[in-house]
């Protein structure tokens, strides 16, 4: 039996909450607040927003809690809608109005509309285009992960965040060889020309994941100078890898998307454009690189620690089936 104050009601995103959801979600999460304008972007104008699947509790006019659902209703990539997932990017209750199920009546309501949307299985996060965290810190929201357990949600990826101080940073001496030698062999090692922006986006999309390519080159339509990519072209002029930072909400200390095609994988081309990346972002005034995800046990992770980089949080890909 529910133990909900009946005096909080559970209503559909209405005009007003783009400016007290964020303010809410802050209060509950301070630790990963939110803005207006973050709000804006990522939800309210994400082109799959549809604000039935966005729940929201209110105590006498103000916002204490809320619950996101979406699915596609335009195709991430090529035609599919991917029919039978939905995602739950985000879910929040203010202090003071938890323990009374207002948590898991919200976010039973998000998985029973995404079910009588024709969902079959919901994946809690790593939501794309617009995911805000890629999961859910278990470590900093241990009853977050509790409910979600007692949902059935189990983890399916456990990815972590990484971060590397660049105050006095300085390219290790061997990489300046290295990166010496193949310009002397004739390779591009720098910011790509417009006519590079073509094979680029297509390497990123086709040997990567789309979501790179759709974050490259609407970055660059809106404006992200070109010096924060470092490509590479061998002498005959294909590119075979790119590091870049500062495509993502135009954070300058935010490191990546970062590839080297497998043929050229080992040679430490991969290193290479990685040092190259953080001399520029230290140039160009960073005091820091971070990124958000990198797969547990990957070959990348292994290169960035090696780089100095260190696991400062990491994040449970949760996915449950929709009965």
């Amino acid at each position: 039996m529910s133990t909900l104050d009946q005096a909080i009601e559970i209503r559909p995103f209405r005009f007003g909450d783009g400016r007290a959801i964020p303010a809410a979600w802050t209060a509950a999460a301070p630790r990963d607040g939110m803005t207006e304008g973050r709000f804006r972007d990522l939800v309210l104008l994400d082109r799959n927003f549809d604000e039935r699947g966005l729940f929201v509790a209110e105590r006498a006019g103000r916002v204490v809690g809320a619950a996101y659902a979406v699915r596609r209703r335009v195709a991430h990539h090529g035609d599919d809608l991917e029919p039978d997932t939905g995602w739950l990017p985000f879910f929040f209750v203010v202090p003071g109005e938890r323990g009374q199920g207002l948590g898991r009546e919200l976010v039973g309501r998000a998985l029973g509309w995404l079910r009588d949307e024709g969902a079959r299985r919901v994946v809690f996060s790593a939501y794309t285009p617009n995911y805000v965290l890629p999961g859910l810190d278990a470590e900093r929201y241990p009853e977050a992960s509790a409910l979600l357990a007692s949902l059935g949600f189990t983890r399916i990826e456990h990815p972590s965040a990484m971060d590397r101080s660049l105050i006095g940073y300085a390219m290790p001496e061997d990489v300046r060889e290295r990166v010496d030698a193949l310009r002397a062999e004739g390779w591009t090692l720098d910011s790509p020309q417009n006519d590079d922006l073509v094979p680029l986006i297509r390497i990123a999309g086709d040997a990567f994941n789309s979501d790179w390519a759709r974050a490259i080159r609407e970055g660059i339509v809106a404006g992200m100078p070109l010096e924060r990519i470092i490509i590479a072209k061998n002498p005959a002029g294909e590119v075979l890898g790119w590091a870049m930072h500062g495509t993502y909400e135009s954070v300058i200390e935010r490191f990546g998307p970062f590839g080297v095609l497998p043929e050229s994988r080992g040679t430490g081309l991969g290193k290479v454009l990685l040092h190259l990346t953080l001399e520029r972002m230290t140039a160009l005034g960073a005091h820091s690189a971070w990124f958000l995800w990198a797969d547990e046990g990957s070959t990348a992770s292994a290169l960035y620690a090696k780089t100095g980089f260190a696991a400062t949080r990491t994040f449970d890909i949760l996915a449950a089936e929709l009965a």
